[in-house]
């Protein structure tokens, strides 16, 4: 049980002190996971590093799931992603919170507005950076046929965005990989 504890503690306190997200949480981890408890030793979490960045998804619970049930087994490995979760879940639920209390206030709804607008910046800039990394990995034919389809599906036919991105991840690995 004190094991546990433990690893909730070594994710828990770099999840709370890692403000950039997984990343920046990676030496905070190293320092618990290496320094404090010794569970692992330099280049061993450096090869979960390497195993985590090969990976998709965010590099903090991938390197949790696997210290976690690397130190713990399968109850470790829980341990760990929740640790690992839990600051940004509970920041969120205490913002939403705060956000719902104060919905009606002017200042709130006007800071919605201008918040707005950044975010469509935001996503036209991750959709454009899409579009070039896929642009350079496949080449325009194949990226112009995913995409067209892709919006006949959903506009036309209706299908839900997640048929259509599991059928374009299906023609990538089949076709393009």
């Amino acid at each position: 049980m004190i094991l546990l504890w433990q690893l909730f503690l070594a994710f828990f306190i770099p999840g709370i002190l890692g403000y950039g997200g997984g990343p920046a949480s990676i030496p905070l981890i190293e320092n618990e996971v290496v320094g404090h408890y010794h569970w692992m030793s330099v280049p061993h979490f450096s090869n979960v590093l390497a195993f985590g960045n090969a990976l998709p998804g965010p590099i903090a619970t991938k390197m949790a799931g696997y210290i976690g049930y690397d130190v713990a087994g399968i109850l470790g490995s829980f341990v760990a992603l929740v640790a690992t979760v839990a600051p940004s879940l509970i920041l969120l639920i205490v913002l939403l919170g705060l956000l719902e209390r104060f919905k009606d206030s002017p200042k709130i709804k006007r800071l919605t507005l201008f918040i707005r607008p950044i975010i469509v910046v935001m996503l036209g800039m991750m959709a454009w950076n899409f579009f070039v990394a896929s642009e350079q990995e496949s080449g325009w034919i194949p990226m112009i046929f995913i995409g067209v389809a892709s919006f006949v599906l959903m506009q036309r036919f209706r299908v839900h965005p997640a048929f259509v991105v599991g059928g374009a991840l299906l023609i990538g690995a089949v076709f393009l990989g």
